[in-house]
């Protein structure tokens, strides 16, 4: 009886959990639908005529920004695993292992495991240049970007003096060792310079310059590869897939906790 409890509970989270994101899917596509995309120059009209009312560095104007990824004035970055020239990079490592157990009787049981060793996205600004050519500052603040390019996903064995392997370089154990160890995996992302992007955020100039970023005080900010239209569609197949998810699990959380009562 107490089972059908456990796993109702379980269900029940499952769709709790699926209808927040749901919900968050769908004032995604809302913002989407009600952000007008404006050209570079019209936000910069919008900025000088701000200052007669607000002082300089708090114009705030929500907007979606479509261009091309420029490197900053320094340089492009160069990504941390592949030393790929890009303009943002993500890179993730993580430790396969195995893990032995022994059963009641004895019998010896061997489950593989993954443990994330490094995750990073990177954190420099770099600009935008609209269809008009006008150059605007893009600040990811850590974020993710939608659909970047995928540059490494490569497994490499376990070295024999118990370190990492990176493409064939033994590396220092700098992560410790661990008993068990299979290999390590790498996967980084990038976003080449020249890549077009849609952005939807907060322009501001907050850093003294037009820049577009993240809302203050929370708010939507999405930078992706894909053009506002793929975005949207793919916004409507998750809120569409999640709603699914929402209704399967709350009633089969709801029908193993009646027959929990019944038992």
């Amino acid at each position: 009886m107490i089972v059908f409890f456990i796993f109702g509970a379980v269900f029940l989270l499952v769709a709790i959990v699926a209808f927040g994101s749901m919900r968050h899917a769908r004032s995604e596509l809302h913002a989407m639908i009600g952000t007008q995309t404006l050209p570079v120059s019209d936000l910069e009209v919008r900025r000088s005529a701000s200052r007669e009312v607000v002082p300089a560095g708090e114009f705030r104007h929500t907007c979606e920004v479509v261009g091309t990824a420029e490197a900053r004035p320094e340089g492009p970055l160069q990504s941390e695993l592949s030393g790929s020239p890009c303009v943002w990079y993500r890179f993730v490592v993580m430790r396969h292992y195995e893990q032995v157990t022994r059963s009641s009787n004895g019998s010896r049981n061997v489950r593989r495991r993954t443990e994330t060793l490094a995750e990073t996205n990177s954190w420099e600004s770099f600009g935008v240049r609209d269809d008009h050519g006008q150059l605007i500052g893009l600040d990811p603040g850590g974020s993710a970007v939608d659909e970047p390019q995928k540059v490494i996903d490569q497994f490499e064995p376990h070295g024999p003096s118990g370190g990492p392997t990176m493409f064939g370089v033994q590396l220092p154990n700098a992560f410790g060792g661990h008993d068990g160890t299979t290999g390590y995996s790498y996967q980084e992302w990038i976003v080449p310079q020249g890549r077009r992007l849609y952005v939807l955020g907060e322009a501001n100039d907050r850093a003294g310059t037009l820049m577009i970023s993240r809302p203050l005080g929370g708010g939507h900010f999405i930078v992706s590869t894909r053009s506002e239209q793929e975005v949207r569609e793919g916004r409507r197949k998750r809120h569409r897939t999640l709603s699914y998810a929402v209704l399967g699990s709350a009633l089969a959380g709801l029908v193993l906790i009646g027959l929990g009562f019944l038992a």
